[in-house]
């Protein structure tokens, strides 16, 4: 299934990183507005409360939290397409690997809606029955347009992300400005984080954020919610 240290290397062109860009932009259509990733649950009990907290909580899930995980099997998609592989048993180990009911039906229901959306540039994922995760739909269609992996896991961690701070620039609530301020702040984390899941395998797989998920179990059975996660 891992494809070791073996280097595949696709070259991203004007034409396909407009058609990334389209892909992770917030009006692309996968719902990814509907979902806080736990964060409502957060900043509800007053761990998340002004822009430090939120870049903190956001730095720590794309270095060693869910974030990470997401790159890692993303870039494990994108080299088994490169290879002329499937991508059935990445696709099974992403969904295994939610930690809670609604971080299942986020990456599941984000990855659906994507697979739909792609059709628009002929790009079907052949072969996928049901739920696909999120991370892995992309890196497969990244694949198969000849996008580059590190373009490709810089776009998709950004989105995460840029995602999850117009959430609580809603519910904290942050201003605008603290929400870019906060973006301007994890860009080197991103871009560090992409080039280390570019050269990662299967065995890079691991997380440290046991509040994030606790918390993301909490948002199920909590009273009032503006999000689904």
């Amino acid at each position: 299934m891992a494809m070791g240290t073996a280097i595949i290397t696709i070259m991203t062109d004007a034409a396909t990183l407009a058609r990334l860009m389209t892909w992770l932009s917030p009006a692309f259509p996968v719902g990814s507005f509907a979902y806080s990733h736990g964060l409502e649950r957060a900043i509800h009990d007053g761990l998340i409360r002004d822009r430090k907290s939120l870049r903190e909580w956001l730095e720590t899930l794309l270095e060693r939290g869910s974030a990470w995980n997401d790159a890692v099997l993303l870039a494990e998609a994108w080299r088994n397409i490169a290879a002329g592989s499937g991508i059935d048993e990445v696709a099974e180990l992403a969904a295994a690997m939610a930690g809670s009911r609604e971080r299942h039906m986020e990456t599941t229901l984000q990855g659906g809606a994507f697979v739909d959306a792609i059709t628009a540039w002929s790009g079907e994922i052949a072969g996928e029955e049901g739920a696909i995760a999120y991370p892995v739909a992309v890196g497969a269609a990244a694949a198969r347009h000849r996008v580059a992996l590190e373009d490709t896991l810089i776009a998709y961690l950004h989105a995460f992300a840029s995602n999850l701070v117009q959430a609580c620039v809603r519910l904290v609530p942050l201003g605008q400005r603290d929400g870019v301020a906060t973006l301007a702040a994890l860009e080197p984390i991103v871009l560090r984080t992409a080039q280390r899941a570019a050269g990662s395998t299967l065995d890079d797989l691991g997380a440290c954020t046991i509040r994030a998920d606790i918390l993301s179990m909490n948002h199920e059975t909590q009273y009032s919610r503006v999000f689904r996660s």
